[in-house]
């Protein structure tokens, strides 16, 4: 059993920056990767950044490279979500989730979810 308890958010003016945790309990070498989706009002759960569990190699929706940075505290067990120059379009429910990919869920999608975390960002 695998628990994820998820923190951080808020609201920022655009151009900010936020961060997001994910304290991971039990363990998550049964999962290939793991990451942070978001869900904005009216629009699908789509994953935005992944990191593998065992090489640590860290994948990115082109709509969040270059300003997200996924990382993984092992000694901690936590996830964390780095988000600098924040724009609008980033408001959403954000999750932190096991079986993480890239973009739409597919094939049942994670197994485990943490609670969201409500990002608004201003204009």
């Amino acid at each position: 059993q695998v628990q994820l308890v998820g923190s951080g958010g808020g609201l920022v003016q655009s151009g900010g920056s936020l961060r997001l945790s994910c304290a991971i309990s039990g363990s998550t070498s049964d999962f290939h990767a793991i990451g942070w989706y978001r869900q904005a009002p009216g629009q699908e759960r789509l994953g935005v950044s992944c990191i593998t569990t065992s090489e640590g190699y860290k994948y990115y929706l082109d709509s969040v490279k270059g300003r997200f940075t996924i990382s993984r505290d092992n000694a901690k067990n936590t996830l964390y979500l780095q988000m600098n120059s924040l724009k609008p379009e980033d408001t959403a429910i954000y999750y932190c989730a096991t079986d993480c990919t890239l973009g739409s869920i597919v094939a049942g999608g994670p197994r485990y979810w943490g609670q969201g975390a409500q990002v608004s960002v201003s204009s």
